[in-house]
């Protein structure tokens, strides 16, 4: 939807904002470059990633090549890099302007919950990115030692999914339900037989479309367990701090407090679903009115839109900044 670039469509009205940061799967070559032209607080977000991680993530972001953004070793620290820098050049232009506009809560889509903590103070930046280039490298590992995949279901409920993926699993394998995005709309994931058979099984059950996603790696399933154990361990030796703004998390769909309790999710985290319908109905239910998706792509407000029609939501581009390069 198209608004007021200055975000006067979000401060005026009395809305209650929520922001709500992407995930893997919205990358593309040239994200973040034009930020890094017109805004020297998203130049700095940058500098610091390449400076952080000793090479030039901005290089990968801005001019690829597509295949080596495109693993998850690098994909996960640069959209991470990308939304920070998004919410960065908004800060600095509502600054300019005068305006204040504060979330009354924050959540992310699988990896934009790193994105999400550290926009609620949870986490520094910088060990937001290392977190999230060991969380890439064990994932890729885990894929490669058992290996899986993941599909979309489109047009029938989780709740059926559920069943068929049980039904699945029953005759040999693993595959379980791993992203609830909207009703009518699933993610499935898990060994490859089981991950056809449910497939498969989820057509025959009336499902409109099966899509196969072009990933080897079967995320938010028990296969990442062992990566999950590791996160657990990377997470001990990191700082957490409690949130300075409300954060709902995908597992649960429910507001985080504790630091412990949000220490205890990052292994669980990649194992678990993603429960993005209840994560948003959360934040509806808590007063959000409208919705702004920080960093490339604008996946999850038309996923928003789905879950709940009168929601409104407002990506970069609306806001005059957009995400893509010039």
């Amino acid at each position: 939807m198209n608004q007021e670039p200055s975000g006067a469509g979000l401060s005026s009205h009395g809305a209650r904002v929520a922001f709500v940061f992407p995930g893997q799967g919205s990358q593309f070559v040239g994200m973040g470059q034009r930020l890094h032209i017109e805004s020297a607080a998203a130049r700095r977000v940058f500098e610091e990633a390449d400076d952080q991680l000793g090479f030039s993530l901005s290089h990968l972001c801005f001019r690829g090549p597509a295949e080596e953004l495109d693993d998850t070793i690098n994909t996960q620290p640069a959209i991470l890099t990308v939304s920070l820098a998004a919410l960065e050049a908004l800060r600095e232009r509502w600054r300019a302007l005068g305006e204040t506009i504060s979330p009354v809560c924050v959540a992310g889509h699988s990896l934009g919950e790193y994105t999400a903590m550290v926009s609620a103070g949870v986490l520094d930046f910088g060990d937001a990115l290392r977190l999230v280039r060991e969380r890439g490298r064990l994932m890729k590992e885990a894929g490669e030692e058992r290996p899986g995949g993941m599909a979309a279901v489109i047009g029938m409920e989780s709740e059926d999914l559920v069943v068929v993926c049980e039904d699945a699993s029953a005759q040999g394998g693993i595959v379980v339900v791993a992203n609830d995005n909207c009703p009518g709309q699933t993610v499935i994931s898990g060994e490859l037989a089981a991950l056809e058979r449910a497939m498969s099984m989820a057509a025959k059950a009336g499902a409109r479309k099966v899509i196969r996603l072009g990933v080897s790696i079967a995320s938010h399933s028990p296969l990442m367990e062992r990566a999950g154990a590791q996160l657990n361990e990377l997470a001990a030796k990191v700082h957490f701090h409690a949130p300075e703004i409300p954060v709902v998390a995908n597992i649960s769909g429910r507001f985080v407090t504790s630091v412990d309790e949000i220490r205890r999710n990052v292994g669980q985290h990649v194992v678990r679903p993603v429960m993005w319908t209840g994560s948003v109905r959360e934040m509806l239910d808590n007063g959000a009115t409208s919705f702004l998706e920080i960093g490339p792509g604008g996946v999850l407000s038309g996923l928003i839109r789905r879950i709940k029609r009168e929601a409104r939501t407002f990506t970069m581009a609306d806001l005059g900044l957009p995400v893509e390069a010039k």
